[in-house]
Order: structure tokens, then sequence, then C-alpha cells
């Protein structure tokens, strides 16, 4: 017989955003009955979300500060005719992390897993078996949205964390390393060392396509590391994704797709850097957001996060301008020259661009000086007069 779960607010979805949601709520309000609910039997998935300490504002580091596995105080990177170092905090969570903590949080019977989701409204979420979570609010955490209504290139990617048999010389992680051969678009491996004889590698790329190679992607990565010297001795885990860089779209459209009078979060409200494809600084903020609110119905919290997604979407248009420079106006073999020149610039600035937060001056002093890609592609790529125009 099918069973009613009752509860204040039910968080469908328990990925990065869903997690820090949960987590937030249950620190901002000890006594809220919170139910969050995973079709798999994990929470997180498989994953190490990485950001630097310019990300996270100081009033909202009490969400994330428990998950961090690994920091550094800074990092570095490479192109072919450039490198430097940058003195910006940088930290990892792994997703074993994420588990571990919010299990820890939540009571027993608040963490529903393994139970496939039908559909969800602002005040329900019906599971496959049944079963009926009836909420006072319900917030979607389920990833994407559909994505064809956005105007998309993609950053993908496949990483693997290695165990070294000797020690390895790196002392702060390679966010970019664009010395490697550019393929199929802008290229770079990451590396983050995790511990003496533990390291992280992905090899990244910007590309047009969301198609990945693996075997052909983890032979390069092979590659890299024995040109590094890194003895391995043996694979520890391995990750692949795939994140959305934004050139347009239409929100109002993007946000229905995923129900449209349904508090969303995350990637399925359409809250991820245009740039990037990360999701991790909006995450941690709309949790504050919510979490600092007492009304918690769900009208109300979809009017919240409708309204703070719509705001970030309209105000990020710039980047949105850069991205279709960097997929129009660049041949994808000289894309790298964009990044190369973005990183001669000062660290405040960058690290205002990666935490979504560009001033107007940041602006002007991105789009000043001589152009690394020819002046009449950037023109048709920012008005449209290339192929796959933005809406």
């Amino acid at each position: 017989m099918a069973a009613i779960i009752p509860c204040d607010v039910a968080i469908v979805g328990a990925g990065l955003a869903g997690g820090l949601m949960a987590l937030a709520l249950k620190r901002r309000h000890p006594d809220l009955d919170v139910r969050l609910i995973e079709g798999s039997n994990s929470i997180g998935g498989n994953h190490v979300w990485s950001f630097f300490a310019s990300d996270i504002a100081d009033a909202d580091r009490w969400i994330v500060a428990p998950l961090i596995c690994y920091g550094w105080k800074s990092y570095d990177v490479a192109f072919p005719a450039h490198a430097r170092m940058l003195a910006n905090g940088y930290y990892s969570i792994e997703s074993e992390r994420l588990d571990a903590v919010v299990r820890a949080a939540l009571p027993e019977g608040a963490l529903i897993t393994g139970r496939k989701v039908l559909g969800a409204s602002p005040r329900a979420v019906v599971l496959a078996d049944g079963d009926r979570v009836e909420a006072k609010g319900v917030i979607d955490a389920r990833g994407t949205g559909d994505l064809s209504l956005l105007d998309l290139g993609w950053q993908k990617f496949l990483g693997r964390e290695f165990a070294l048999s000797e020690p390895h010389d790196l002392t702060r992680p390679i966010v970019m390393d664009a010395t490697v051969a550019q393929l199929g678009g802008y290229r770079f491996v990451y590396s983050l060392p995790f511990a003496a004889t533990r390291m992280f590698v992905e090899d990244t790329y910007y590309s047009d396509g969301p198609e990945i190679e693996r075997d052909a992607l983890g032979a390069r990565i092979h590659a890299y590391v024995t040109a590094k010297g890194w003895q391995v001795d043996r694979i520890i885990r391995e990750e692949a994704g795939v994140l959305p860089v934004a050139m347009g779209g239409d929100f109002e459209e993007y946000w229905r797709s995923g129900g449209n009078k349904v508090a969303k979060i995350g990637m399925r409200a359409g809250l991820f850097h245009p740039t990037t494809g990360y999701s991790l600084p909006d995450a941690v903020r709309i949790a504050a957001l919510v979490s600092n609110s007492t009304e918690l119905s769900g009208k109300k919290l979809h009017d919240l996060t409708y309204h703070y997604a719509r705001a970030r979407w309209r105000e990020r248009s710039f980047y949105r301008l850069l991205d279709k420079m960097l997929f129009r106006a660049a041949e994808p073999e000289e894309r790298y020259r964009i990044l190369e020149r973005f990183y001669r610039l000062s660290p405040a600035l960058i690290g205002r661009f990666y935490a979504g937060r560009s001033t107007m001056t940041d602006k002007a002093r991105i789009l000043t000086g001589k152009p690394p890609v020819p002046i009449g592609r950037a023109i048709r790529a920012i008005t449209g007069g290339l192929a796959g125009n933005a809406r």
C-alpha cells in the first residue's frame, strides 16, 4: 500500500546543489523536517569539485568548509607563451566527503535513496513505487533542464586519480596547462596533488560537441603523466563529465522546461557560470539565500529561486558574449590565445571573473587592447553573424 511521507521541505536530487541545500537548511533550521530524495544509493555521485577561495563570500563559508578535502594557497597556469603562479587559495571536495557529511547531518529517515522520482510539484514528490512525499515546499535539484533551449558550447573532461609508486614533485595545483597539443578546441590538462603519492589529472576540452572519446583521452592522460615523470602504481578512480558553456538562449523557456511552478536550484535552474560551466559557487549562494529565509512554502520557494536565477542569467550576459568570441571568432586550435591573454591580467580581476562577479572596470579591461582573434570574426560572432546564433 502506498505511503504518504509528510515533511516541511523536500529536496529532489542529492547531487552537489541538493546536498548543500540540505546541509544549509538543517544548520539554519535544526527543527525543520527536511527530506533529501535521490534515485541512486549515494550522495554526490562520483566527482571531485574544486573552487577558488574568491568564489565564496566570507559569510557563506560555513556551508562549504566542512566538505573541503584538500587546499592550497596558490596555483599555476601555463601557456605556450606565458606561465605564472597566482596567489589565490584553491580547494577540492570529493563526493565521498559530501556523502558522509550529509548523512551525518540528517536524522534517520530524512535521506531517501534508491527511490526513482516520477514527478515533482510545488508541494509533492511522487515516487515510482507509489509512495508520495507531501511537503510544505519542494526544491528540484535533478540536474539540467532542456539544454536544447540554450545556445551552447561544451567543456568536457576525463579525470583520473593515481596512486604513485614514487612521490611527485608538484607543490600546488596546475589549474591550466595549455602547453599540450591543441586538439579539437581549447585543450588543457589539470593536475591536483592530493598527497605525496596521489595525483588527480584531468584532460579538458572546450569543444563544439559534447562527445567524449574516453579511450583517446585516457591515452593522452597516460602520456602526460609519463612525460612528467610520475610513476603510476594504479588508477584509484576515474570520472568523466560534460559541462555547458552558454553563449545565449531563452532563460524563461529553460526554466519552464524543468517544471514551471517548482522551485529549482543548481543546473536545473540555469545556475552555472556561463564560461566555465561550474555550479559550485552558485550552489553555495542559493543554499545561503534559501536557508536564511523563513518563507519555505512551495510558491515562496519557487519565487525566491526563480527571481534569483533570472537575475544571475541577466547579469552574466558579458560572459556569454566572451563565449561567442571563444567558440565562433577563434579557430579551435587557436582558442588558447584568448585564455593566454586573459591570464596576463591582474589576479584580483581573474578571481572576480571566476566568481561571476566582474566589475564594469574588469569587463572594460578584458575587452581592451589588441584582440587575440580576428576583429572581423569577433564582430560577427558578437552580432550573431555566424552560424548558430544565440536566441
